[in-house]
């Protein structure tokens, strides 16, 4: 994903810990229960044009698919599918940008070798959705980076948390764990909306993620 001036840059892949899921999930783990397990949205935000575009072409990715809302319970079978996921995505794509695929600065598409953070998260989506996991427990989302630049991932909706699937590290990491700002996710309940998740908004960049600014 590419900024107006600024292009994401590619991490190398970190393994996780042994005991991440018994850190994140199991009661009285760090994450469990406690407030900042789970996002805020604050209003409506307006949806990428690349995931606008997206939709237009690839209708059946932007229904809602199973209990609409629904937040599912992690098991430990069902954490150990997420991260079979997005480890088995991460090795199989060679990321690359937009512009270098496609000549263009935003372009989202499922991936078959190669693709840019947005791709990654698509089909680590449709992949989980594929194997019976509900539309609603498996959000886009738009991230500032460290480097304050664009970065997209999925966002997993759980009963213990929301938890981030990333084409940077193996690692299924607690939302409130990772390094990033979160700016904007797609809504639980209508795939083709999405919410504001930044309350401030005041450091956005003239562009992110496709999304114009009117400043």
């Amino acid at each position: 994903m590419r900024t107006a001036s600024i292009t994401i840059g590619l991490a190398l892949l970190t393994a996780p810990p042994a005991t991440a899921w018994e850190q994140y999930v199991t009661p009285g783990g760090a994450m469990s229960g406690t407030s900042s397990a789970f996002m805020r949205a604050y209003g409506s935000a307006q949806p990428p044009s690349g995931f606008v575009r997206f939709c237009e072409t690839n209708r059946s990715q932007c229904v809602v698919r199973g209990n609409a809302a629904a937040r599912v319970h992690l098991t430990p079978d069902r954490y150990g599918e997420l991260e079979s996921v997005n480890r088995s995505v991460n090795a199989a794509l060679e990321p690359v940008h937009d512009q270098d695929a496609y000549g263009i600065d935003e372009y989202w598409t499922l991936p078959v070798s190669r693709g840019d953070c947005e791709d990654y998260a698509l089909l680590k989506r449709k992949m989980l959705i594929d194997r019976g996991w509900p539309s609603s427990a498996l959000l886009l989302t738009v991230v500032r980076d460290n480097l304050d630049e664009g970065h997209a991932v999925l966002t997993v909706r759980s009963m213990q948390g929301d938890f981030i699937l990333d084409n940077k590290v193996n690692l299924i990491r607690a939302w409130s764990e990772t390094d990033y700002d979160f700016v904007m996710r797609q809504s639980s309940i209508n795939p083709l909306v999405w919410v504001s998740l930044d309350h401030a908004d005041a450091r956005a960049p003239a562009s992110l993620a496709g999304v114009p600014s009117d400043r």
